[in-house]
């Protein structure tokens, strides 16, 4: 079993070197593990820093885009190079604890779930946010249920963990913030269903000053996503329905 961490970064070198110290480290019984970092359009320093890192440790594999192109785009670009059997989605900064790492992957290791959603409002201790943020997400949560028929708690989650046979059923083109939206979607949209499940994760969260890069446009925009990604989905469905031969009477 091999597994990749995914980590698209844009200006996070104050962060950069810890996470990836903590993703190496964290405790698990998967020996063969990859970090793929995407660097994308960093201008901080941040691009510089992960060239060196990438060379003292042989397990970071470093991409890079020439400008920046969002983290939909930066994720794609990450899937796409990545070997693992199992993929996890981490934000470079420090809001998310990989030492997370082994509750996310037990649904996957012992055949309970193809996907895992790491939630922050399943355990009461876990830091909430701003009231905007957490207002923001429980609408987004509660449409995304409306649309798909999940019962999700935290469906802006960054930690994403997938089967890599379901990541290869999905065709995902959203390069910026639409990306949770879109996933979400599409992954309740696979038939036959996949097994989708949360666990509660720590999330201790920052601010704007601390490079917090989530705004209300993308906030707004994320929101559009869910109903354009569950417009298409529908239409492709009924599209497939009415190109099914009609049964003779």
């Amino acid at each position: 079993m091999r597994l990749s961490v995914i980590v698209p970064c844009y200006n996070e070198v104050t962060t950069l070197a810890t996470v990836l110290e903590r993703i190496r480290t964290a405790p698990l019984d998967i020996e063969e593990r990859e970090v793929v970092v995407i660097d994308d359009g960093s201008t901080d320093g941040s691009r510089e820093l992960l060239v060196r890192l990438a060379a003292e440790h042989p397990e970071i594999r470093a991409l890079f885009h020439a400008t920046n192109r969002g983290k939909g785009a930066a994720l794609r670009l990450g899937f796409a190079a990545a070997h693992g059997d199992i993929l996890v989605v981490q934000d470079a900064d420090l809001e998310y604890d990989p030492a997370d790492y082994p509750r996310l992957l037990a649904p996957l290791l012992d055949g309970e779930a193809d996907v895992v959603f790491g939630s922050r409002f399943l355990d009461r201790r876990a830091a909430r946010g701003s009231r905007f943020a957490v207002a923001s997400n429980r609408f987004a949560t509660a449409l995304a249920n409306l649309l798909t028929g999940l019962h999700l708690t935290d469906v802006e989650t960054c930690y994403k963990v997938l089967d890599r046979a379901v990541l290869e059923r999905l065709h995902l083109d959203e390069d910026g913030f639409g990306f949770d939206p879109e996933i979400t979607i599409k992954l309740a949209g696979l038939r036959p269903r996949i097994r989708l499940r949360e666990v509660p994760v720590r999330y201790v969260r920052r601010n704007r000053t601390q490079g917090k890069k989530l705004r209300l446009r993308d906030a707004l925009y994320a929101l559009l996503c869910f109903g354009k990604h569950a417009w298409r989905a529908r239409a492709a469905h009924n599209g497939t329905k009415s190109s099914q031969p009609k049964a003779s009477t």
